[in-house]
């Protein structure tokens, strides 16, 4: 049985991916409800979504806020990213017996830290998962935990997109490695090592992605794995470049390029743990690692994709960039 009513919960609806979505299914005619920790009164309506008071570590609020609902978009992480390898899979476990008591299907922003040297450089669905860190492994057991739940009557539909880029701030590479959000951009960080590529994914198309399966749900099978192709960086230099051709278009200078600052990285990884989860990452940027969205195309018809230079624009104003630059300007006339 497919739970097809147009009711979804989001979690994570105050992050980049959670937010993309949550305002696309708005749109796209859906009631939308959110969990939202901390909130001075119990529901909110605000800009077309229900906001609820509630935690998505208590499994108690998520079953309250889900009731009645055909969609659960779990595109939430522990508040601060702290604990995440002890927090992740408990948080999961709430979203699937939500799922499993309202027949709903799940909505994953999936990762390629699932995989490992042997499924590269092109990623399909079916691709054998042998990570290479602990948060790779923990990300294998959620999807095996999801996948396990679709024999108790959950469904799920996992989105596997490169890193993200978007207008709103969020725990991305782009507005946290490349660029500093809220000021013009005078530098550009390059993560990658000469010459390998990048995969990136504009978040509006991951998110419109996610809202096109979701129509069409009930034709899919229990478990959905998509992986989308985004946008290519062959030789990790053409997102720097789109930035600094959208910079100049705003009367802005171009900006220099960097390496970033790895060693640094290394030096205060023993102190801070998200240092050292971000350096058991680099082997990302230091191979080349590309997706194959044939699946996806084939059961969309195509991909959602906005032109790279458009949504590198879009980014950059929703980050407060573009702004920085046309203040800087009034203030030299």
């Amino acid at each position: 049985m497919v739970n097809t009513n147009k009711v979804a919960l989001v979690l994570g609806a105050t992050g980049g991916i959670g937010g993309e979505v949550a305002f696309q299914l708005r749109d796209a005619g859906w009631e939308v409800r959110a969990l939202k920790r901390g909130m001075a009164v119990p529901v909110e309506l605000k800009d077309g979504i229900c906001w609820i008071r509630g935690d998505a570590l208590n499994r108690d609020d998520v079953l309250e806020a889900s009731r009645g609902c055909s969609a659960i978009v779990h595109a939430v992480n522990p508040p601060g990213y702290r604990k995440w390898a002890e927090l992740v899979l408990p948080m999961l476990e709430n979203t699937i017996a939500a799922a499993v008591a309202e027949h709903a299907t799940i909505v994953l922003p999936g990762t390629i830290y699932n995989y490992g040297f042997d499924a590269f450089p092109l990623l399909s669905e079916n691709a054998p998962q042998r990570p290479l860190t602990r948060k790779g492994e923990i990300r294998v057991e959620l999807e095996q935990r999801l996948q396990a739940a679709t024999h108790r009557g959950a469904r799920v539909i996992i989105v596997r997109a490169g890193d993200f880029f978007g207008p709103r701030v969020g725990n991305n590479w782009f507005s946290q490695g490349l660029i500093k959000p809220g000021k013009a951009v005078m530098a550009i960080a390059q993560p990658n090592d000469q010459g390998v590529g990048h995969q990136w994914s504009y978040l509006p198309d991951v998110a419109r992605a996610m809202v096109e399966l979701l129509a069409c749900q009930d034709k899919l099978a229990p478990f959905a794995n998509f992986h989308m192709a985004g946008h290519w960086d062959a030789d990790g230099t053409q997102m720097a470049a789109a930035i600094s051709r959208v910079i100049e278009a705003h009367g802005g200078l171009r900006p220099k390029l960097r390496r970033f600052p790895w060693w640094l990285i290394r030096l205060m990884s023993p102190f801070v743990e998200t240092l050292r989860e971000l350096l058991d990452m680099r082997y990302l940027w230091r191979h080349p690692v590309r997706m194959s969205n044939i699946n996806l195309v084939a059961t969309l018809g195509r991909e959602p994709h906005t032109p790279l230079d458009e949504a590198v624009e879009a980014t950059l104003r929703g980050l407060g960039c573009l702004g920085q630059i046309a203040s800087e300007l009034a203030q030299t006339h």
